[in-house]
């Protein structure tokens, strides 16, 4: 104490400076799944269109932070009314509260970068046919209005959470919101061509870059530690910084567990070990614990994760036979897992209850895929959300970006 008057700090200050800058560090963290997104779509879609993909992930990211700056934060955490539905709306962040346990700004940083997380989501599941422009337009509204209307209901004290929904950093409010803005649009935008057969056979078009795949799958997983250690929101005294360590663990857990049980159910069904599976089945444990990496034992994390790695490779079968193309799995990881993350809270939380989990979890949904849904509807009235055939057998790298992520291939194909 002593040492702190000296400095001309006093303890309260200190906790502030740590609890912001580990909320700093959280964030970075979480923006660093950007580069996890990017790197595992452009690994699981067709060489042709990687640099197209690529680009969505770099613009949909700064669109989301601009958006949420100018109106996407205010709109989902200043001057709204406890348990409402209707938020205020105006314009950038607001100001400090004098009570306040961290900056302002550093609130900011890590909810934005939360925006992007649920925007990436939607970039994988329409790929390889999206018109880059279309996909940006629909990336303004996202970020802008849709995701914090529905952020305010929940984290920004609105009706859902006065309700009891619980979601601690955000299975349904991000990962389920995300997947449900992808699945309105690959039911107006339709399948790949060649996907599926005229007698309900699926057709597997393989990914052009496993090792960038896994490298991605491995940045989430990094990124995840933010993602859901910094919902925590303090570090600064024994109890929250005990509180972290556990959510890293269990997150941890959840992860590899998901993996290990995707691997055995890959075994089973096909006899084979299936790398994207895998690399599914870890993202869908992350994608599950999400909703309460905290109250959970250290076994019930790891059963968690074995469940939702299992229940994503028969989600990812199930929507095939339904000619719902997915390029990445995104809806299945991101959607179902986010949803079974929800309805598993109740079992280690006594705050949470199954009725208002799924009373949350079905209001999220329905706003966001309706919303959604009548976006990407004047965007195909208007602009058009579909390449034509022929762009989308050349690959849109060339139509959307003139740029081949891989010219050498590009160039011998070609000749040959």
């Amino acid at each position: 104490m002593e040492e702190l008057t000296k400095l001309g700090l006093t303890v309260t200050e200190l906790r502030f400076a740590l609890d912001t800058f580990y909320f700093l560090i959280s964030g970075a963290l979480v923006m660093w799944m950007a580069a996890g997104f990017a790197m595992l779509e452009a690994g699981l879609v067709r060489s042709k269109n990687t640099t197209e993909i690529l680009t969505k992930n770099v613009c949909l990211y700064s669109i989301a932070c601009a958006m949420f700056l100018l109106v996407g934060y205010n709109i989902m955490y200043v001057d709204n009314t406890e348990g409402g539905i209707l938020p205020s709306f105006g314009s950038l962040i607001g100001s400090q509260a004098s009570d306040a346990d961290h900056a302002l700004e550093s609130d900011f940083f890590f909810q934005v970068v939360f925006v992007a997380t649920a925007m990436s989501i939607v970039s994988g599941a329409v790929a390889e046919r999206m018109k880059l422009w279309s996909f940006l337009a629909f990336s303004v509204v996202m970020t802008a209005v849709i995701y914090p209307v529905e952020g305010y209901w929940t984290w920004g004290g609105g009706f859902l959470s006065e309700a009891g929904f619980f979601d601690f950093a955000g299975s349904g409010i991000v990962h389920m919101a995300g997947a449900a803005a992808a699945v309105s649009g690959v039911l107006l935008l339709g399948a790949r061509k060649g996907k599926y057969g005229a007698n309900g056979q699926v057709n597997p078009i393989p990914g052009s870059n496993l090792p960038m795949a896994t490298l991605g799958m491995f940045i989430l997983w990094m990124g995840w530690f933010g993602f859901n250690g910094g919902s925590q929101l303090l570090v600064s005294d024994a109890e929250n910084a005990t509180a972290v360590a556990k959510i890293f663990v269990n997150t941890n857990s959840a992860a590899a567990f998901g993996a290990i049980s995707a691997l055995l159910v890959c075994k089973v069904v096909w006899g084979k070990a299936d790398l994207t599976m895998i690399l599914n089945g870890a993202l869908a444990g992350l994608v599950a614990i999400t909703a309460d990496p905290l109250s959970p034992s250290f076994l019930m994390a790891a059963v968690i994760g074995l469940v939702a790695g299992a229940v994503v490779i028969f989600s990812i079968i199930a929507l095939d036979r339904i000619k719902i193309d997915d390029p990445v799995g995104a809806i299945s990881v991101h959607g179902v897992a986010g949803f079974l993350g929800l309805m598993l809270v109740p079992l280690s939380n006594a705050d949470a209850s199954f009725g208002s989990q799924l009373y949350g979890a079905a209001v999220i949904f329905i706003w966001v895929f309706t919303a959604s849904l009548l976006v990407w509807f004047v965007l195909k009235m208007t602009m058009g959300i579909r390449v034509t055939e022929e762009e989308e057998y050349n690959g849109m790298d060339a139509s959307d970006c003139g740029v081949d992520a891989y010219p050498e291939f590009v160039s011998v194909k070609s000749a040959n």
